[in-house]
């Protein structure tokens, strides 16, 4: 009798993985592991590098549940509560639902409002519809390094007040979009935060200088509206162009995890009313710092209770 040897989930070692690019600039696939709290250090260096190489890493056929989800994000770092305003009931999971439209339709890096914007995020795909529900990721560090050398001394001085109470992609929705959201206007503004960060900051890993702006940027500080507005959208461009971005076709199983401080990313609503969920869990970052080592500032909030700077490791 021929008795077959299966090697334990504990025991993946570092050079089983494989990782491969996807995009020249942004994105990777990473095979030969099964995510979760089990892995050995030496993966989960791996797996970071890659993040941090890459900015956007993906994983398929994982069919995590919230267990493993969280248990290998904390591996990542210390977690963030699942958001500072809203709640899909779970402490640490965010579950995005729906059947048409979704709120994160539009280009943006996570949670900007707050002084603390998160380090990575880790979403899964856990409904998926049969076709469309794409989601899209931008390098913030690439857009950043091609600009031309005008554009960089004026945004390396650059500062822009972000607000979850304010964002351009919104402003266009109407009532009957807003009521096909999972969460509305009024859900995301609860708790109203406003904090002041740099249109550039250092990346606290890298070293990289990086493009920190988004669909929660309500001005620029010494800026008028119009001017705002138009340099904004000079900007996003920069950031959005297509060389610079990476697609993802989800199926159900599949992991993304991407370092938000160095992306921007857009979720696209094109499957016209079937059902799509996915469920994210974030690892808490640090204040950004700007090319002159300013920190951020609050101007409206305690994000505290979101994320707390004491319990941060890396």
């Amino acid at each position: 009798m021929t008795i077959e040897l299966t090697r334990p989930e504990s025991a993946t070692r570092a050079e089983d993985i494989t990782v491969t690019k996807i995009g020249g600039r942004i994105g990777a696939r990473i095979d030969g592991v099964r995510l979760g709290g089990h892995l050995d250090d030496e993966v989960v260096t791996l797996v970071r590098a890659a993040i941090l190489e890459h900015k956007v890493v993906f994983f398929t056929d994982q069919h995590l549940d919230d267990a493993e989800h969280i248990g290998f994000a904390e591996r990542l770092g210390t977690l963030t509560t699942a958001h500072p305003t809203v709640n899909t009931g779970s402490a640490k999971v965010l579950s995005f639902k729906a059947t048409k439209g979704m709120a994160a339709n539009s280009w943006h890096t996570d949670v900007t409002f707050v002084d603390r914007v998160p380090a990575f995020s880790v979403l899964r795909g856990e409904t998926i519809p049969a076709y469309g529900g794409t989601t899209v990721w931008a390098n913030t560090v690439e857009a950043y390094s091609h600009l031309p050398q005008p554009l960089k001394a004026l945004v390396d001085q650059l500062w822009a007040v972000h607000s979850n109470d304010y964002d351009y992609a919104q402003q266009s929705e109407s009532a009957e979009e807003e009521a096909n959201l999972q969460f509305s206007r009024g859900d995301f503004a609860s708790t109203v935060y406003e904090t002041e960060h740099p249109a550039v900051h250092v990346h606290p890993e890298t070293g990289e200088r990086s493009l920190l702006l988004g669909h929660f940027v309500k001005s620029f500080t010494g800026l008028n509206t119009a001017e705002s507005v138009a340099l904004f959208t000079l900007l996003q461009n920069r950031i959005t162009r297509l060389e610079n971005t990476v697609r993802w076709t989800w199926t159900e199983g599949d992991v993304a995890i991407w370092d938000n401080r160095a992306t921007q990313h857009y979720a696209v609503a094109d499957f016209d009313d079937q059902p799509r969920e996915v469920r994210r869990i974030t690892v808490a970052g640090d204040v950004p710092v700007s090319v002159d080592g300013r920190s951020s500032s609050v101007r409206t909030g305690d994000s505290s209770v979101y994320a707390s700077l004491d319990s941060l490791i890396r």
